[in-house]
């Protein structure tokens, strides 16, 4: 089995990794953010690309998504783990906690988030956009590795000063279009909507993955309140590094040794995700379509 992985730059130095190379993958989508990094834990095979380059040279908008995505996919990524930083919309998601997102609201709107289009038609189902057992499975480790199981009260209420770092299972992501962050009055919105937590990246990545019917979870770290708390000072770029570098670590153990877990996880619909979803006729697909598309559908075309 092979894991992509798409974070910062700081997670393929894990404990353990060995046969460790860098290639250089060209996509029919233009080519991805650098160099992909791959290596083997234990008997599972890992594919590393930082989303935002080496030495984090891409804004959000700037990520060519569709490349990052198709490349794990040439190179046999069967589940992808997504690990971002975010923004708390919720009391008792504080600073130092994790999330396992369920659901996003996606409010992009400056970049390309399907591989359908020129020529070929398709629809993907997308109600329950993360693969629950892959989910579960990080959740799980991350309680494991002593973070405390989030519940859902604490959302409710300000956590206690000083409370141990809680791992939270579900919860809403929302996906802005940055790069700036929120204003005060986008913030208390999107709380009003219900959501928990907001970033940049991860919702366009589900999206991608999904039509690449690669299983996907993203492990969001909480990094910060966005703006909406008035007893906060307000986000800066500064203050989320001070948090996240923190994070990084946990993160990389939650990653390392929820693996062997990964190949014993119950069967999903993941890898069948466009078996009906192109509409387009099989003779009005064109020649460069179908080639753009062989490795994700050739299957169906």
């Amino acid at each position: 089995m092979i894991i992509g992985i798409l974070g910062g730059s700081g997670l393929y130095d894990l404990e353990g990794l060995s046969d460790v190379r860098e290639q250089v993958v060209a996509t029919p989508f233009g080519a991805p953010s650098g160099p992909l990094v791959t290596g083997q834990v234990g008997g599972t095979g890992l594919i590393f690309l930082p989303r935002h380059g080496r030495g984090h040279r891409l804004l959000p908008s700037e990520i060519n998504y569709r490349a990052n995505v198709h490349a794990l996919k040439q190179l046999g990524a069967e589940k992808v783990i997504s690990v971002s930083a975010v923004g708390s919309l919720r009391e008792g998601l504080t600073p130092g906690d994790v999330v396992v997102v369920d659901q996003f609201i996606d409010r992009t709107h400056r970049r390309e988030s399907t591989f359908f289009g020129d020529g070929v038609v398709g629809h993907v189902s997308y109600g329950d956009p993360v693969c629950g057992a892959l989910a579960g499975a990080l959740y799980g480790q991350a309680v494991s590795d002593g973070f405390e199981a989030g519940r859902g009260e604490d959302r409710a209420r300000a956590g206690a000063a000083g409370r141990p770092r809680r791992a939270h299972r579900g919860g809403t992501y929302v996906c802005m279009e940055g790069p700036q962050f929120s204003t005060r009055a986008e913030s208390l919105l999107h709380r009003s909507w219900g959501a928990d937590v907001i970033g940049m990246t991860a919702a366009t990545e589900a999206k991608l993955c999904r039509e690449a019917e690669l299983c996907f979870a993203s492990l969001a770290l909480v990094t910060d309140y966005d703006c909406w708390r008035p007893e906060e000072a307000e986000v800066s770029a500064s203050s989320i590094v001070e948090v996240l570098l923190a994070n990084v670590s946990r993160a990389k153990e939650i990653v390392r040794r929820v693996l062997p877990e990964l190949a014993q996880l119950p069967a999903c619909n993941c890898g069948r995700a466009a078996a009906h979803a192109i509409m387009t006729s099989p003779e009005a697909i064109p020649a460069a379509a179908r080639e753009r598309l062989r490795v994700l559908y050739g299957r169906y075309l």
